[in-house]
């Protein structure tokens, strides 16, 4: 189980729905890839609308109708996992752009009773959701 605990990194990659890795959707080799290597989790977010090195607009319109929407998909987990894979995305991804930022986390999980709970994931309450600094610091 993963520990939620302070900042982490949220990685974000922007790829092409028809780009392809070893015959098989890009986006879907990344997604196995980073369960298999035991990632906190990933999101797949397909586009709408959007372009990228090429300034070719892509959008779900019927008279504009793109077969190669913009795809992002989204990891969260420590900088060291995520530093960790980047060689490995960086020889899947032919055309693209990841970016990495700092995330501060707030992870819920399901309310259990008292008798099944487990410090396995410990929650740092500090600061406030609004933006505010941490308390002491």
């Amino acid at each position: 189980m993963h520990g939620f605990k302070g900042e982490r990194t949220l990685m974000r990659i922007h790829i092409g729905e028809r780009d392809k890795h070893h015959g098989k959707p890009l986006y879907q080799a990344i997604v196995e890839l980073l369960r298999e290597r035991h990632y906190a989790g990933c999101t797949v977010l397909r586009a709408v609308a959007g372009f990228g090195a090429s300034a070719r607009l892509r959008t779900d319109r019927l008279e504009l109708f793109s077969l190669d929407l913009p795809i992002v998909i989204e990891c969260v987990d420590t900088e060291e996992k995520i530093a960790a894979i980047l060689p490995e995305l960086d020889d899947m991804i032919g055309g693209g752009l990841i970016t990495l930022e700092r995330a501060r986390v707030i992870m819920y999980r399901a309310d259990l009773p008292p008798e099944q709970r487990t410090e396995s994931w410990p929650i740092e309450r500090r600061g406030s959701w609004r933006g505010e600094p941490p308390a002491g610091g």
